[in-house]
């Protein structure tokens, strides 16, 4: 249906009609996406991050009231697992791995769905699918409110890592929408979200343990529940009303055969390849490959120590979960201050140098972990931490959004995403068995020593770009 705008509307929603007449007309519209799309991921960050800190005493209230008998199962697996491999009997070091199990599932099932989320969305356009994401988070968090066993907050979770494709389908959004000059600040709001989410969620998760009064727990853990479902229907209703479609009709691909692909789209040779765009030259697809490993290494190393971190800072600090969510506050503090001050103004071109300044920064902060005696050396290496969050991701992320068609960006985007997923779900894992086996000292060295892998890949790429702009 066509009005005397000029605006075509589709599902009652119209769609981004980027060809209008006016580069202030494009600039706005971008822009009121961008802001949108930031919106909605600040309500979902927060409702994502309150469980943060209450997750330790959430594990500790099924130990002892699991009716379904599942927390037992597992942590007599983990028990079994220890005696196999000879690990020390540490009872600290042993809710290392059991956390470190617990926290791979999420991301597990965020691998296995996102790519083909993004795909549907290159069909059936962004719109319906980020509904349909949204509904399914906030069912998560009511499945939460309700649990009365340990296997009822598993299942939250899996329904939780299933709808988790709103993130993937964000910076497909910005992409739409955005220039090649303003993609950067796109994804650089994004990257703001992430940090208020993470300085306030946990935060809130924190506050609501202190003035929760209820005396029976599974009444105080319904309440922090309750507060993120609230978050994600006011997402979803926030959506529905003023998120227009980005990606027209005419742009989308054909194909309705997604899930026939879905094997492409799961399998880990299949995702570094990028096997499922079709459309790339062999340069562009080298170049993309590339990107995908320097991203998986990086965060296969950074989300496994960032999960120990406040293992390790009770460990050796005996940080309560106030101290807790007053570190994540600090982090998510300095990575906005960053990401709004200097990470949102990096011109188009730099995004390679800058992410591999935040890799080499990341190295000496993880050193600083291993062997930091105080507070005051292990501030300074989460400052250092702090920086590396702000600047790579969204750097990578930037690159990668120059490549491929408009009808092919949701898939790029999407398979980029989940190979972050297939590395924040072995990750943790990784971190967790080397804690537990090794002790953090060897954990925090041995994750120091890894990223000089994507460390060489970026440096090599920034290199290629400094001798084509010498040449230009």
């Amino acid at each position: 249906m066509t009005t005397r705008s000029g605006k075509v509307f589709n599902d009652g929603k119209a769609d981004i009609n980027m060809n209008s007449p006016g580069k202030n007309g494009k600039a706005e519209k971008s822009d009121r996406i961008f802001y949108i799309v930031f919106a909605s991921l600040v309500l979902d960050l927060l409702a994502f991050t309150v469980i943060l800190p209450l997750l330790p005493g959430l594990l500790d209230h099924y130990s002892q009231n699991d009716s379904s008998g599942l927390y037992n199962v597992l942590k007599n697996s983990v028990s079994g697992f220890r005696s196999l491999v000879g690990a020390p009997d540490n009872a600290r070091w042993n809710s290392v791995l059991f956390g470190g199990v617990i926290g791979s599932l999420f991301s597990l099932l965020q691998f296995l769905t996102s790519p083909i989320i993004g795909a549907a969305s290159d069909v059936y356009g962004r719109r319906p699918l980020m509904i349909l994401c949204m509904i399914g988070i906030a069912a998560s968090y009511l499945i939460w409110a309700v649990s009365n066993s340990f296997l009822t907050f598993v299942i939250a979770r899996i329904v939780g890592g299933i709808s988790k494709g709103n993130v993937s389908l964000s910076t497909a959004i910005v992409t739409d929408v955005s220039s090649p000059q303003k993609r950067g600040k796109g994804m650089a709001l994004i990257g703001v979200a992430f940090s208020i989410g993470f300085v306030f969620g946990p935060s809130i998760g924190a506050g609501i343990s202190i003035l929760n009064k209820a005396d029976d727990a599974a009444v105080a853990y319904m309440i922090p529940a309750l507060f993120s479902l609230t978050l994600a229907l006011a997402d979803l209703i926030f959506i529905y009303v003023f998120l227009e479609e980005t990606l027209p009709t005419n742009k989308r691909l054909q194909s309705k055969n997604v899930l026939s692909h879905a094997i492409e789209y799961i399998n880990p040779v299949s995702l570094f390849k990028f096997s499922s765009v079709k459309k790339l030259s062999a340069a562009e697809s080298s170049k993309v490959q590339s990107l995908g490993a320097i991203y998986f290494i990086y965060l296969f190393i950074y989300s496994g120590l960032e999960f120990t971190l406040p293992f390790l800072m009770h460990d050796r600090f005996s940080y309560t979960s106030v101290q807790q969510g007053r570190m994540f506050f600090f982090l998510g503090f300095v990575m906005a201050l960053v990401q709004g001050g200097y990470t949102r103004r990096i011109s188009p071109g730099k995004e390679s140098k800058i992410a591999s300044h935040g890799i080499l920064i990341l190295m000496p902060s993880f050193v600083l972990m291993a062997y930091a005696s105080s507070t005051w050396f292990m501030y300074l290496a989460l400052t250092l931490f702090s920086f590396a969050s702000a600047t790579v991701v969204p750097c990578l992320t930037t690159l990668i959004s120059t490549y491929g068609g408009d009808n092919e960006k949701g898939t790029i985007m999407g398979i980029f995403r989940s190979l972050g997923a297939l590395a924040r779900a072995f990750g943790p894992f990784w971190a967790s068995a080397v804690y537990w086996s090794f002790g953090p000292n060897a954990c925090y060295i041995q994750g120091a020593l890894i990223l000089l892998l994507p460390m060489y890949q970026i440096y090599k790429q920034v290199k290629a770009e400094s001798k084509r702009s010498t040449f230009m």
